[in-house]
């Protein structure tokens, strides 16, 4: 083409037409002004569906992820029920509401004192994060509920570690220095496992009496029942948030496929 355009020119200098020379310069100039825009725009439309294809891929991790933290939080407030229900039992025990046997005894204490704290599935959004990538994300619904499901978590970690420290200042020291964890432990787990597990073993009624007789021993479980009260809330706003967040990404995974 270029060498078409050259042999056009020479012949008409060689003629002498200069005007019509002038008109095919211009004419090749805007060909090939024309033909970079028209590159330009290819490569800007490769570019974005490079972002978009990448979004897409960030969405579904983050859907997935959701997906995991929607049935972890659903465990973990079963979790956390049993744990009140448990703490409800023994304070009746203390309040002499309940003639406790020493197995019942047992169970509740270990359901409440046995600790395990939540872990959200993030993985996406840690690697948005890292990666400089969180602009990517083009909805903007989508990346405040992200940020503020991290603000939720914050939250949920604030009230639990403040029951692990309860756990440290009212029960554990009582409980590690009164009972036969050994015993105890064994005995827990055959209950819990419908006796496939663990010893039915003979608990000491003197040092479950001796426990229950403790107010500071008590007032852990005061304790325990009110911020398990407090860590399901949260885990209903993080539940409520997740579960919006599945139905923005599926709305848009849907329009882009």
């Amino acid at each position: 083409m270029i060498k078409f355009f050259r042999k056009i020119r020479q012949n008409l200098i060689s003629e002498g037409k200069t005007g019509k020379y002038l008109k095919y310069a211009i004419g090749e100039i805007v060909l090939v002004v024309v033909g970079i825009l028209i590159a330009l725009s290819i490569n800007n439309w490769n570019e974005a569906r490079k972002l978009k294809n990448q979004e897409l891929k960030y969405l579904s991790g983050i859907k997935s992820d959701m997906e995991l933290t929607i049935i972890e939080l659903e465990n973990y407030t079963n979790l956390r029920k049993t744990s009140i229900n448990s703490a409800k039992t023994i304070i009746q025990m203390f309040n002499n509401e309940n003639e406790p046997t020493l197995d019942e005894f047992n169970f509740h204490n270990l359901n409440v004192q046995i600790w395990s704290p939540f872990k959200k599935n993030d993985n996406t959004y840690q690697e948005l994060i890292n990666s400089g990538n969180f602009a990517i994300i083009s909805n903007d619904s989508i990346k405040d509920i992200l940020l503020n499901i991290q603000l939720v978590y914050k939250e949920i970690e604030f009230i639990e570690s403040h029951m692990y420290k309860d756990f440290e200042n009212y029960m554990f020291p009582i409980y590690f220095s009164t009972a036969d964890l050994e015993s105890d432990i064994s005995n827990y787990t055959h209950q819990v496992s419908n006796g496939t597990q663990g010893d039915r073993t003979e608990l000491s009624r003197e040092k479950i009496e001796l426990l229950l007789k403790n107010q500071t021993f008590k007032n852990g479980f005061v304790l325990s029942k009110f911020n398990n009260n407090l860590v399901i809330g949260e885990y209903k706003k993080m539940k409520a948030l997740s579960e919006k967040l599945l139905d923005i990404i599926d709305s848009k995974i849907a329009k882009n496929k």
